[in-house]
């Protein structure tokens, strides 16, 4: 799809809402034989594990169509006998899934830098998989050039990062979404209508439990040379170059908070995403929140700092309070006056048996019988990789989109923002700002980027 024809479309859409009503796929007649209703030419940044397999499942779609694959290391294999992963084993897999829709069996185009794959003129959408640090750069960029994206979770890695990049989103009417996959799980949604048709009554508390973090090293802690093929430098890209260690490479960065978020910011985006579902507070947020109790593992601090077990405490309009701890139960939790639900992977419990019913004695709750009202929860079809493809396709918005992600994960942001300065944070959720404390504030909206890199 030439550059012409993207701009085109982008504009064809920008003024259609009075002509067409959405959803609605574009005739490939308006703009030629390769507009996105013939196909939804994709790019793919970050070729770790979750990116391999965010990949498989798009590549699922029928209209999709993989050009472009971008991973800083050639080619490596994961840690304790893990796959393959890198460029080359991601072009090796995009190409096949080409092949298997009668498409050529090579052909895709390799890049070590994610620029050059997004100026690449027939692309229309990307995803990106990278470590979190990367992802505001990586997404900001598409957006800038007209991309649809599809986004791991978190959204971004800083709070003023997700700022910028949901506005610029939705400046440019994209479609985005974010990997919070479990919005696109029945028992997830099941749970979520049982709280918004008021089953609970009042809801007067949310109980959110989050994975503790490291209390060891997760692989060798030897300072050492960066391995053959990998552009050290720029992975570590706007934050702080520190001396490589396999344990905070591959999947580990994460525990580092120049990289990752711990467990908080890792996981943030699913349980606590799911509260905000249920509480309808998708494009809303916390009136303030106080971090309570951050323990971190001294002997990890120089390899690892990220805090090991924490809790932070968020109010909410209506006098509802949210607890996000590693010392909840894995999940969410909605307690009312009237009852609570609690729902997590693979799982759903409530106090009131009848509205977990089922129409095939499953007793773990896959076919719901129980009806909680006329509250729908957005059903994503055929599953959330594909609710994006739709969404590129549609124009409708995703079932997570940048927005949602991002205030999903904003009190995660503001609780790191409090426990640094010891105190709680006043938070207008509406205008996305700290009241009355200028420091917070500060800190909070911080870019310090290493380098001449910059986001706006």
């Amino acid at each position: 799809m030439s550059q012409k024809n993207h701009t085109s479309r982008r504009n064809f859409i920008a003024g259609a809402g009075a002509a067409i009503a959405f959803p609605t796929i574009i005739p490939s007649r308006v703009l030629g034989k390769d507009a996105p209703s013939n196909r939804i030419n994709m790019g793919f940044v970050g070729m770790g594990n979750r990116g391999r397999g965010v990949m498989t499942a798009l590549m699922n779609h029928k209209k999709a169509q993989g050009i472009a694959v971008c991973d800083l290391h050639d080619d490596y294999k994961a840690p304790n006998g893990g796959r393959q992963q890198g460029l080359k084993e991601g072009l090796r897999l995009l190409n096949g899934a080409n092949a298997k829709k009668g498409g050529a069996k090579s052909g895709a185009k390799g890049y070590a830098d994610y620029r050059e794959m997004i100026a690449n003129e027939d692309l229309d959408a990307i995803m990106c998989a990278t470590p979190d640090h990367w992802h505001a750069m990586v997404c900001m960029e598409a957006a800038k050039n007209d991309l649809d994206i599809y986004c791991e979770k978190p959204i971004t890695h800083l709070f003023a990062e997700g700022y910028h990049l949901h506005r610029e989103v939705s400046k440019r009417k994209l479609i985005f979404q974010v990997g919070s996959q479990q919005r696109s799980d029945k028992r997830f949604r099941h749970a979520v209508e049982i709280v918004r048709n008021g089953h609970l009554g009042k809801i007067t508390k949310v109980e959110v439990g989050l994975p503790r973090g490291k209390d060891k090293p997760a692989g060798d802690t030897t300072i050492k040379s960066p391995p053959k093929g990998l552009d050290y430098d720029m992975w570590c890209g706007p934050s702080e170059k520190l001396p490589f260690m396999e344990c905070r490479y591959h999947w580990n960065w994460r525990w580092h908070l120049s990289y990752g978020g711990g467990q908080l910011m890792d996981w943030i985006g699913h349980h606590n995403d799911i509260a905000h579902w249920g509480l309808g507070a998708d494009k809303a947020g916390p009136l303030s929140v106080e971090a309570k109790d951050f323990e971190y593992v001294d002997d990890l601090m120089k390899i690892y700092n990220s805090p090991r077990d924490y809790t932070f405490v968020s109010q909410y309009p209506d006098d509802i309070e949210v607890v996000v701890s590693t010392k909840n139960t894995m999940g969410t939790k909605w307690i009312g006056e009237n009852g609570w639900v609690y729902v997590t992977r693979g799982r759903i419990q409530a106090s009131n048996p009848e509205w977990l019913a089922t129409s095939d004695g499953n007793k773990k709750g896959s076919n719901f019988s129980f009806n909680p009202g006329e509250w729908k929860g957005y059903h994503p079809g055929a599953g959330h990789q594909s609710n994006f493809m739709e969404g590129v396709l549609n124009r409708k918005e995703c079932i997570c989109s940048a927005e949602t992600g991002h205030r999903s994960a904003t009190p995660g942001h503001l609780a790191y923002v409090s426990h640094a300065l010891g105190r709680p944070i006043k938070w207008d959720s509406k205008a996305e700002k700290v009241i009355g404390d200028d420091e917070a504030q500060k800190k909070l909206m911080a870019l310090n980027y290493r380098g001449d890199l910059k986001l706006i």
